[in-house]
């Protein structure tokens, strides 16, 4: 599977939590975008994910709010900046890679996080299997 089947599939899935919580709320969502890399580097899959929103009425600025966060591809940096995507209290983590996941699943376990591009996830222990993947196989 490409890169880009990952994160239309990332974004099938997440946009099923917005839509829900986005029905009774008026405050727009927040998605937190964890990512590994740099903005420029990470740039065509950041459109790529944001064009999969649009697709499905979610606009950035409009009614959805996306927090980015860059590592600047230092695996350190991570789980401190997962740790700031859970202060801010956003409502869904994405996680366009592996440490980025892995990150993620360690500052919480209460924000949803979607994963993209995660090597073998029950192998890893990331999900518990692929037919229920929500939660780990830590839980």
């Amino acid at each position: 599977m490409d890169r880009r089947t990952f994160v239309a599939s990332a974004i099938a899935l997440l946009s099923a939590p917005l839509a829900a919580e986005a029905q009774g709320a008026v405050k727009s969502p927040r998605v937190g975008y964890l990512g590994f890399g740099s903005a420029s580097a990470d740039a065509p899959f950041r459109e790529a994910f944001r064009q999969g929103l649009r697709k499905r009425g979610w606009i950035e600025g409009q009614n959805v709010v996306i927090e980015p966060r860059w590592a600047e591809g230092r695996l350190d940096r991570l789980p401190g900046l997962a740790a700031e995507l859970v202060r801010l209290k956003v409502d869904v983590i994405f996680a366009p890679a592996t440490a980025s996941t892995v990150a993620a699943q360690n500052a919480t376990s209460t924000i949803p996080i979607v994963m993209a591009m995660v090597g073998d996830p029950v192998g890893r222990g990331t999900i518990a299997s692929l037919a229920r993947p929500a939660g780990t196989s830590r839980d």
